[in-house]
């Protein structure tokens, strides 16, 4: 009969007597290395977001279509971050995540030579792979490496630098588009990322928790069924789901729509609205500390009414209200990523044979399969109803995430649900 290994068999080791203290000058490297591994992560992945309108043209592609570039890196990302990143972890987190950003950097040095949309398609795919091990081993390392007094706050700092490399990625593929076209953007997204490999390399401190035991991929059914048979967890991975999914179909579709009338934007102005992010950056990072001084449930929930508000401000066809719905909505989703994420690990610590790795895997599996999924089902609404149509699919996702956020309200911790037995 085959054991489970200890790496998933029980709750990630206690860190409160040697985990990096907010202030501390190992707090501040963490943060910055990972805030760079956020950065060349979301820079490459989301880069192609802003490009869609373009890549439509380019290629004689439908809205829904287009957006493939994006969901086939965030789909290959979901089906395989689960297996690598519990196997990966075993191998050295810090040389894992390197080696993940190294092979995804040099994959976006490569796609702006794909000759058909096909192969580029192939190629973001492969970055998803090569990317699938780190978003869960950074949620695990800041998890294993920070006193968990500070988690919240440290997970929206790592939060906030996706934000940042998500924003950076539209914005600048978007800019260099407009001048010398997408292959010459996606060269420079690539430049990108390899910078921030290099100095997420030389920024992490040595960690101070030990890597647990190798673990093989047939040991991994038990540990997933016994987290999801927690009923918070279960909550949390779908609240990351369809917050994602909403989000996406947002900034996916929201270039089309102003491109045309009664709008009309310029190429040009039409990628500032991805400066609607450096709200998300504030928002993960305050809502990470408020959900540590006043309870992640609460800030949940509130995060996804914002998104929700900002959603239906976005309906009329007068530019102010779009883009302050958008902000409304960029909050909102920040906040409730921010405290779900951090809240996964936490709960899972308290499972009895509970991992905060695999948990955090599980939930960006949700998280990533929104992208992917609920990215492209957006589109089609988009194309047979328009904007209306678009704004109601993201509403009824968001009345879902909202729905489960005050279910979770209601459901005990473990350790409470173990005394009432």
């Amino acid at each position: 009969m085959t054991t489970t290994p200890p790496s998933l068999a029980e709750p990630a080791p206690a860190v409160a007597s040697t985990g990096h203290e907010l202030g501390s000058p190992g707090y501040r490297r963490l943060g910055l290395a990972l805030w760079s591994a956020g950065l060349a992560t979301f820079v490459l992945v989301y880069a192609a977001q802003g490009l869609l309108p373009t890549l439509a043209d380019e290629f004689g592609v439908s809205s829904s279509t287009s957006s493939l570039a994006l969901s086939a890196t965030t789909g290959m990302l979901a089906l395989a971050i689960v297996p690598l990143s519990a196997v990966a972890e075993s191998w050295g987190r810090a040389r894992v995540m390197t080696v993940a950003l190294a092979a995804s950097a040099v994959l976006g040095l490569l796609a702006p030579f794909a000759p058909t949309f096909a192969s580029l398609v192939a190629v973001r795919g492969l970055q998803g792979v090569a990317l699938a091990a780190l978003p869960a081993l950074a949620m695990s390392h800041v998890t294993r490496e920070v006193d968990p007094r500070w988690l919240g706050g440290a997970v929206g700092m790592l939060i906030a630098g996706n934000t940042l490399g998500g924003m950076s990625g539209r914005l600048i593929a978007g800019l260099v588009a407009d001048l010398g076209g997408w292959r010459v953007a996606m060269f420079v997204i690539g430049l990108v990322s390899l910078a921030c490999t290099v100095a997420f390399r030389l920024l992490l401190p040595p960690p101070l928790a030990a890597d647990p035991p190798k673990v093989r991929l047939r040991e991994l059914g038990g540990p997933i069924l016994r987290h999801l048979r927690d009923p918070g967890l279960l909550c949390l991975f779908g609240i990351g789901f369809l917050l994602m999914a909403a989000f996406v179909t947002v900034y996916n579709y929201l270039g089309f729509r102003l491109l045309r009338e009664p709008f009309a934007l310029a190429p040009a102005l039409v990628g500032l609205i991805f400066l609607g992010y450096l709200a998300g950056t504030w928002a993960s990072t305050t809502a990470g500390r408020l959900g540590d001084r006043y309870g992640r449930r609460t800030v949940l929930w509130i995060g996804e009414a914002v998104a929700l508000a900002g959603a239906w401000l976005m309906l009329p066809d007068w530019l102010p209200t779009v883009l302050a719905g958008l902000v409304l909505v960029t909050v909102g989703f920040f906040a409730g990523h921010s405290v779900a994420s951090s809240f996964v690990g936490r709960r899972s610590s308290m499972l009895p044979g509970g991992s905060p790795g695999l948990a955090s895997s599980l939930y960006l599996f949700g998280y990533y399969a929104g992208s992917s999924i609920g990215g492209s089902l957006g589109g089609v609404a988009y194309d047979h109803a328009g904007w209306s149509g678009l704004v109601g699919y993201v509403s009824a996702l968001l009345l879902g995430a909202l729905a489960l956020a005050l279910v979770l309200r209601r459901i005990p911790t473990p350790a409470q649900a173990a005394s009432s037995r």
